[in-house]
């Protein structure tokens, strides 16, 4: 099974490559209080169908190059403007 992950696209200057910032909550081990972690992932997106500010879905593939070895499912939801 591949790894899916839902986040929001952070950066769009790239072409055919987006960044996403996906966020977890994980809890502390002594304190136990939770915390928020945010990850970035660079993802393949051939089309450019994503843009800044858009909730996206993305599956981990195969190394598309040094970072990315992610790629766009579907845009869930567009940034307004």
């Amino acid at each position: 099974m591949k790894k899916k992950l839902e986040g929001i696209v952070v950066g769009d200057q790239m072409e055919k490559t987006r960044v996403a910032v996906v966020e977890r909550f994980k809890r502390h081990h002594l304190y136990h209080k939770e915390i928020r972690v945010r990850t970035r992932y660079k993802f393949h997106d051939p089309k450019n169908e994503s843009h800044t500010g858009d909730r996206v879905r993305i599956e981990e593939c195969r190394p598309l190059s040094k970072d990315k070895r992610w790629r766009l499912i579907a845009v869930v939801k567009q940034a307004a403007g």
